[in-house]
């Protein structure tokens, strides 16, 4: 389904006042209706010891690309702070990009899942999966 475009402005401008995501040079690669993905390219300032990004970074695009799958449903005066999220790391976190997919498991829950690739030459392996979910406050859930 696609995306009502003033859900799209909303989700793409909240995005845009994050200061993490700006730090971090995170950007938004595509976005759909229950659907928001974030690109985040390597950056050794990113890393731990070991040279891939660190756990927390993965997490933390990964905690983003949830909540705007679920803002992207809903209405413009709802708000879907993460209220828990258990992230499985199943790869080292390197490449040339991570891409984090986050997506609204069904409509009307609280329910959502991250997908997280590490890229590399137009390759993509799977380092992460995010279950996450959200207060949907002031009554609303995610959709």
């Amino acid at each position: 389904m696609p995306i009502d475009p003033a859900a799209a402005q909303r989700c793409l401008t909240r995005f845009a006042r994050q200061p993490a995501m700006a730090a971090t040079g995170a950007s938004v690669s595509a976005i759909d209706a229950g659907q928001f993905e974030i690109m985040l390219p390597f950056s050794a300032h990113l890393t731990p010891q070991h040279g891939y990004i660190h756990a927390r970074i993965t997490a933390m695009i990964a905690d983003t690309a949830c909540g705007f799958a679920a803002r992207s449903l809903m209405p413009e005066d709802a708000a879907a702070p993460t209220t828990q999220f258990k992230l499985n790391r199943l790869a080292p976190a390197k490449g040339e990009r991570l891409i984090a997919v986050g997506r609204v498991v069904r409509p009307g829950k609280t329910l959502m899942v991250c997908l997280v690739f590490a890229e590399d030459a137009g390759k993509r392996k799977q380092i992460a999966l995010m279950t996450a979910s959200n207060s949907g406050r002031h009554g609303h859930g995610v959709a």
